[in-house]
């Protein structure tokens, strides 16, 4: 799934090919708007915000959309061909004299009033890697259900927006907890560096072309895919179980060594007890 630093650049690649320009071709494949034409109409700014894209034509419109699992947006020179699955998978076509975004597998699109961006994104918290970014208000929203586990509260957007289930992962593994750690039981050092350290792993990666949590160039990431090679801390194998509410469950990766509290897998409920260890 597409984090926010991913949904950053996809929303860079398609300012930097449509924003200031008068769009020549429209095409919103989803039968609500099967019949709404932009063509004629000046291309404002393409902004991301948490997961979201939220695309400002003139005249007062934004057209949002999402990539939820396997969404991509791909930009194609004039003459170009297009490469990004079959053509009964394209959502969206908007097009200029030298530029044309095609949106793939798109679930979410439609077609906003720009005054009434708030529907689509006003539920979202503070995001990473925007304007609106307040770390202490994020950790306050994870703060508010000390229940819940860390994981899925680092999942809901709600919370804070941009984090992914390799970011969620990752900042468990940096923070050396468990992604079923209930919320209120992290340590206060640990909820203290939280929010700068997402904020920071999402700002280095913002502009390249492959994610890197590690600082190493052989291997770009902790935990995340890696089951169950061993850990690049302790060489422990790293596990993987799913995570979530049942209905929306995602494969997540520790360390049973490194990582401190509850979790599915046999041997963690070793380290449940044991004094947390200090955060990197």
């Amino acid at each position: 799934m597409p984090e926010g630093d991913t949904v950053h650049q996809a929303a860079k690649r398609l300012h930097g090919a449509l924003a200031g320009k008068v769009l020549t071709r429209s095409d919103l494949r989803v039968p609500r708007y099967a019949t709404a034409d932009l063509t004629g109409r000046t291309v404002l700014d393409v902004t991301p915000r948490g997961k979201h894209l939220l695309t400002r034509i003139e005249g007062g419109l934004t057209l949002h959309s999402h990539l939820m699992m396997d969404g991509a947006w791909k930009v194609f020179a004039a003459g170009q061909r297009w490469s990004g699955g079959p053509a009964h998978q394209i959502r969206a076509i908007l097009g200029t004299v030298d530029r044309t975004a095609v949106g793939y597998r798109l679930p979410v699109l439609e077609l906003l009033r720009t005054a009434d961006e708030h529907r689509a994104v006003g539920h979202l918290g503070p995001d990473l890697l925007g304007p609106d970014w307040d770390p202490g208000t994020a950790l306050e929203n994870l703060l508010r259900d000390p229940a819940r586990p860390l994981g899925e509260a680092l999942l809901d957007q709600r919370n804070l927006a941009g984090i992914g289930n390799v970011y969620k992962s990752e900042l468990c593994f940096l923070l050396r907890v468990t992604p079923w750690l209930p919320v209120g039981e992290l340590p206060a050092e640990h909820a203290a560096q939280l929010p700068t350290l997402a904020k920071k792993l999402l700002e280095a990666n913002r502009d390249r072309p492959a994610r890197n949590t590690t600082g190493r160039r052989e291997q770009n990431l902790f935990v995340y895919g890696r089951a169950p090679r061993p850990c690049l801390r302790c060489g422990t194998p790293v596990q993987v179980a799913e995570q979530g509410d049942g209905s929306r469950e995602r494969p997540t990766y520790w360390c049973p060594a490194c990582q401190w509290g509850p979790a599915p897998a046999p041997g963690v409920a070793d380290h449940r007890h044991s004094r947390p260890p200090s955060a990197n």
